[in-house]
């Protein structure tokens, strides 16, 4: 039975300083990088393709204004997606500011009633940079892709695709719970 549903924005926090620091022209320490690339909220989405020191090298990039050769489409995204974040940051905002203010406690009792789940007490979202696809599940997490969250544009509702936040992180709990990815 579900007790509790955690968010998890430590790397949002963390790559909300970088663009804002790296837009103002505020040089970056190679160690920030490489404390934000080994934050469990990148580490649980590396692969074969992507890893920290894909995380490393398009970040350095980006601090120090260099061309970046991707050497696959996800390390492409990824740096591609950070430039993007630079060049508005006050739709950076938009997206964050709903995030910030996410409460997920109705969904374990929410969840309980959808689904009989003997796995898992605790189930975690974690909102992360991620590169090409929209979500991850990996065992008792959703890691859902803070580049594919889309602010309405009227009001504070946040979307991924054409669904609304909310329902698309209790679709893919459901998922989570059924075994699905």
């Amino acid at each position: 039975m579900i007790q509790s549903v955690t968010v998890n924005l430590d790397v949002i926090e963390a790559l909300l300083y970088f663009w804002q620091s790296t837009k103002d022209r505020i040089k970056i320490s190679d160690l920030f990088i490489l404390e934000a690339a080994a934050m469990p909220g990148l580490q649980c989405v590396y692969d074969d393709e992507f890893n920290a020191e894909s995380v490393r090298r398009a970040l350095s990039a980006i601090v120090n204004r260099e061309a970046f050769s991707s050497k696959n489409r996800k390390e492409g995204r990824f740096y591609s997606n950070n430039l993007w974040m630079l060049e508005d940051l006050s739709l950076t905002e938009r997206m964050v500011a709903p995030l910030k203010k996410l409460n997920l406690s109705s969904l374990p009792a929410k969840l309980n009633e959808l689904q009989e789940n003997e796995q898992y007490e605790e189930l975690a979202v974690i909102i992360s940079p991620l590169h090409i696809d929209e979500y991850i599940i990996k065992n008792n997490r959703l890691i859902v892709n803070f580049f594919a969250v889309r602010p309405s544009d009227e009001g504070e509702n946040v979307y991924i695709g054409k669904q609304e936040l909310l329902a698309f992180i209790t679709e893919k709990l459901t998922k989570l719970l059924s075994g699905g990815q």
